[in-house]
């Protein structure tokens, strides 16, 4: 079984020795080091062949998603993190638990996409606390696009938008043909959106916003299309500090209405 997964990454960083994995240095396009060269991470650049490298400051991840789509064949692609992988193994440091080639064959014997497990939000609503986290305005244009040029869609978004959980991170596995299908009809979206919101005054973090939209598009896009899917564990290769992530959720919900 052919499986090729890129880990999008921005800079040098630890990566799995397994060879199911590929580090892609995203948004490579017009980065340079201290002496004015391009900077050369040791990585894939996503700045070769068909790309949107230099939209990565508005796409993130994404532009490693593309280059991918367009560029990588194999029987299944995916995308992890460079500090956020599937997990194999329960136990052990950190980096013994990544998912291994092995392990995605056997996982793909049986489902066609493999997903990270869906965020909890319990008190928010997807639509809610994407209004509480970021701009409205890039998640009603969003469905404003999807009305307009995918009414077959709609109520798959309407009801995505509804619950309280879903997948986050665009992180997936995909055999090949669903993940053509996928990325034709979300970037398609995308660059629609695009075309219509002027995000040049909002701050980086919330130009970021074509990533956060993805996140949410990638469960419309499997509802709409009845796509079987299985739901892994994750593994961060960083603590985490849940006590300010779950204040600065609790505060985003109260603090905004």
């Amino acid at each position: 079984m052919n499986i090729k997964i890129i880990v999008a990454t921005h800079k040098k960083y630890r990566m799995p020795d397994d060879e199911m994995y590929l580090p892609v240095h995203v948004g490579a396009d017009g980065k340079t080091d201290a002496d004015g060269n391009p900077l050369d991470l040791g990585f894939t650049k996503d700045n070769t062949g068909d790309n949107i490298s230099a939209k990565n400051y508005c796409y993130c991840e994404l532009t490693g998603l593309y280059w991918e789509w367009k560029n990588m064949e194999a029987e299944y692609l995916g995308l992890v993190h460079y500090r956020r992988h599937f997990r194999g193994r329960l136990f052990g440091r950190k980096f013994d638990k990544i998912l291994t080639g092995a392990q995605a064959e056997k996982l793909l014997a049986g489902h066609s996409v493999l997903l990270p497990k869906k965020r909890h939000y319990y008190i928010e609503t997807n639509r809610s606390q994407y209004i509480h986290a970021h701009h409205a305005e890039g998640l009603d244009c969003t469905e404003q696009v999807i009305n307009e040029f995918w009414p077959d869609y709609s109520a798959a978004f309407a009801n995505v938008m509804d619950r309280t959980a879903g997948h986050r991170f665009n992180m997936m596995i995909m055999r090949r043909d669903l993940f053509n299908d996928y990325c034709a009809w979300l970037f398609d979206v995308l660059f629609k959106v695009e075309s219509r919101i002027d995000i040049s005054e909002w701050t980086p973090v919330e130009q970021r916003v074509f990533g956060y939209l993805s996140e949410r598009l990638l469960d419309v896009w499997l509802e709409k299309n009845c796509i079987e899917y299985k739901d892994i564990p994750y593994e961060f290769m960083e603590n985490q500090n849940w006590f300010k992530k779950i204040a600065k959720f609790i505060s985003r919900k109260f603090g905004r209405g």
